[in-house]
């Protein structure tokens, strides 16, 4: 048996770090806005006739393999993709081969896509029923599990629903709200909202833990940039309610400026450098994804200068990465 499964990553748009257990409590609920895009995770399952496991990465060129499920080892390369396995622990040999079509250290949350495209394969293979929802709270727990800190949970749903979000957290659960229902204002955002890679990986635990202890030390600034962070994302839902673009463009903006307020580290020479050329070019409004430090920018341009954006970056080292909106989510094929 053969069982192929892919899952979008995420541009994030306004409230992260609001994901982040127990930050969105102390803020009296959290609530993220992020679009779901053709920058893919890729998971192929091979059942085998033995109980052996063997998990490659075409990314990273590497594998791991153990004569049953209980013998595959942690704290390997490959620790994330083990735990998965182990917790949904598939009762015959497999052939796991992965595959993200992001960069490493892109910000756009690749590796949560990868977690929950092989999360959707192993459910397939094992006939569960375990639900979408939970998919994203035992993926938070086994990355954490991973990188050894915190983590956000927008980037699973993503992955999961596809499309573009409201996300909220809060002491009762969990709650996606699709705003993908204006099919024109879809289209326009694909069209106008670029992406680029900047060159430079980031990765975004040690980030998100710096504004975690700022905020839990009481910081000023971090206090009240989180509240303007929630507030910006209060506003922009709204915007894309209205189909309001032009609201859009100075809500990411301010979204970037509460960011950037949060620490250290959140912005770069070389983000800064791709953002000012972007913005001489015709660009309205820039911002990293994820937690920021590197990995990806999207920028938002005035209708009719994107190709202008794209050459002016381009010539400075940028690469410029084309995508769709994935309206769908998690995919799982069975042959």
């Amino acid at each position: 048996m053969i069982i192929e499964a892919t899952a979008p990553s995420r541009i994030d748009l306004a409230g992260g770090t609001l994901d982040i257990f127990p930050l969105y409590l102390f803020e009296e609920g959290g609530l993220t806005v992020n679009l779901a895009i053709s920058v893919h995770s890729h998971v192929r399952l091979h059942t085998r006739e033995d109980q052996r496991l063997c998990i490659t990465s075409h990314c990273t060129g590497t594998s791991v393999e153990a004569a049953n499920v209980e013998e595959l080892p942690l704290y390997g390369d490959l620790d994330l993709l083990v735990r998965v396995v182990k917790f949904y622990r598939p009762q015959c040999g497999l052939d796991v081969y992965t595959r993200n079509d992001a960069p490493q250290g892109s910000g756009l949350g690749a590796s949560s896509s990868l977690l929950i495209a092989l999360s959707g394969a192993l459910r397939s293979l094992n006939g569960s029923d375990t639900s979408d929802m939970d998919f994203a709270r035992y993926g938070a727990d086994l990355e954490a599990q991973t990188i050894r800190i915190l983590t956000g949970k927008q980037d699973y749903y993503s992955a999961i629903f596809g499309g573009l979000n409201a996300l909220w957290f809060d002491v009762g659960g969990d709650r996606v709200e699709s705003l993908s229902h204006n099919d024109e204002l879809l289209d326009e955002l694909e069209q106008r909202l670029l992406l680029f890679f900047t060159g430079e990986a980031r990765f975004s635990a040690v980030t998100n833990w710096d504004m975690l202890k700022m905020y839990i030390d009481q910081d000023a600034t971090a206090l009240q940039s989180m509240k303007a962070i929630k507030r910006t994302a209060l506003a922009m839902r709204e915007a894309f309610i209205n189909a309001d673009l032009d609201a859009f463009a100075d809500l990411l903006n301010e979204e970037w400026e509460n960011r950037k307020r949060l620490g250290e580290g959140v912005t770069t020479d070389r983000i800064e450098e791709l953002m000012a050329a972007a913005k001489a070019n015709g660009a309205l409004a820039s911002r990293v994804c994820g937690a920021g430090g590197g990995g990806c920018i999207s920028v938002f341009c005035k209708s009719g200068v994107q190709q202008s954006v794209i050459s002016a970056l381009e010539k400075i080292g940028a690469e410029h990465m084309p995508y769709t909106i994935d309206r769908e989510g998690l995919r799982v094929l069975k042959s």
